[in-house]
């Protein structure tokens, strides 16, 4: 019998052009984030998402710590967010003395607005929205409670590039956005990330807080603030300028390798696959293609990614609760609190290979070996 082969959880996809950029960069001696290839997929990726300025940074980590920043969020400060997100999404929120306040998800993994509204008081002064997986959160009433109370409104859009909500670019919806432009993205730079404005004054801050506090209107290495280098490269850009030539085609393939699963899993004993649509109409942008083991299975995703990990199956487990999280215990962050949605689907929920160079026989291969496991286990 033959060897299986490998297939990974994510295979980035090159479409063309982007070599050639980035050796042009090589052969031009830029290289540093001085060069002009980061002001040219700033003034694109702006476009892109109908925003009026936007910050490169270095990762989609650095354009949180920014925006919480920016946003002159402090000591005393509440924040709203979701349990279920990445850690990156809280860490400033909690280094800057502001006071974190968690909302559960709904089974569409998006945080729950009606929690979002029990959760507010006089010290919310932000609500950090993370579009999650497949669609984007429910953002029209955040968006008109927000406006009501005076609270700022980041959107974390770094997994739903391409994607849009009421009838917007995600992206183009928070008071300051932002993006990552990892492997696994739609659009990547290795490493990157972007923040989005439209106000001129905070477009001016995040610049100056990426890089370092640097004021060009006084005398170089005299600062007034403290900042970070979170600076992206001229190669980069490049790669990232590239890439986003091409961002219509990576959404449509996403769609397709997600359907094409859904097609190939449908009936698979034990598993909740995911809609193509929400209740809002919003269309899958199959960022990755997550699956939950259903309630009745005797087994979590953790034994499910064990056992397809011996027939070479990559996966990845779903988000673990921040109320969960080892190092918030410790600070003694999120006592008692109880998230069951988001406990449950951090338990049971898992994904496949979704990468934008998966093939289709890929996806037939997966699903074989899947359907595979999922019989030996139900």
């Amino acid at each position: 019998m033959a060897a299986l082969r490998p297939i990974p959880v994510n295979t980035p996809k090159f479409w063309g052009g982007e070599k050639e950029l980035v050796a042009q960069c090589i052969e031009d001696g830029w290289i540093s984030s001085e060069g002009p290839k980061v002001k040219e997929f700033e003034e694109a990726m702006a476009k892109c998402c109908t925003r009026k300025h936007a910050i490169a940074v270095a990762n989609g980590t650095a354009a949180l710590d920014i925006a919480v920043k920016a946003l002159g969020l402090g000591e005393g400060d509440e924040v709203i967010l979701p349990s279920f997100c990445i850690i990156s999404c809280i860490t400033q929120i909690v280094r800057g003395g502001s006071i974190p306040v968690l909302v559960d998800c709904g089974d569409d993994f998006n945080m729950s607005v009606d929690e979002v509204t029990s959760k507010i008081t006089p010290r919310t002064k932000a609500i950090l929205c993370v579009h999650t997986y497949h669609f984007p959160v429910d953002m029209r009433p955040i968006l008109e409670l927000a406006k009501e109370k005076g609270i700022k409104v980041i959107e974390d859009a770094a997994e739903m590039i391409g994607q849009t909500c009421m009838g917007r670019p995600c992206g183009s919806l928070g008071d300051i956005s932002t993006m990552s432009f990892y492997p696994n993205k739609h659009i990547t730079c290795g490493e990157g990330g972007m923040v989005l404005v439209d106000d001129p004054v905070l477009a001016e801050k995040c610049s100056q807080l990426r890089n370092l506090c640097f004021n060009p209107q006084k005398r170089r290495f005299v600062h007034d603030d403290l900042g970070w280098n979170y600076r992206m490269t001229n190669l980069q850009a490049a790669l990232g300028w590239a890439q986003l030539q091409h961002l219509d085609k990576a959404v449509a393939r996403k769609r397709e390798i997600g359907r094409l699963y859904t097609k190939l899993l449908e009936g698979c004993p034990g598993l909740i696959l995911p809609p193509d649509q929400n209740a809002l109409n919003e269309v899958n942008i199959y960022w990755v293609y997550g699956i939950e083991v259903a309630q009745g299975v005797p087994v979590d995703a953790e034994e499910v990614m064990q056992q397809l990990a011996k027939v070479k199956v990559g996966t990845r487990p779903f988000f673990w609760p921040m109320h969960e999280q080892p190092v918030f215990k410790e600070m003694g962050l999120f006592k008692d609190a109880s998230y069951p949605v988001a406990e449950r689907i951090a338990r049971r929920g898992f994904y496949i290979p979704s990468g934008l160079a998966l093939t289709d026989e890929d996806c037939r291969e997966v699903a074989e070996r899947v359907r595979a496991v999922m019989a030996g286990i139900c």
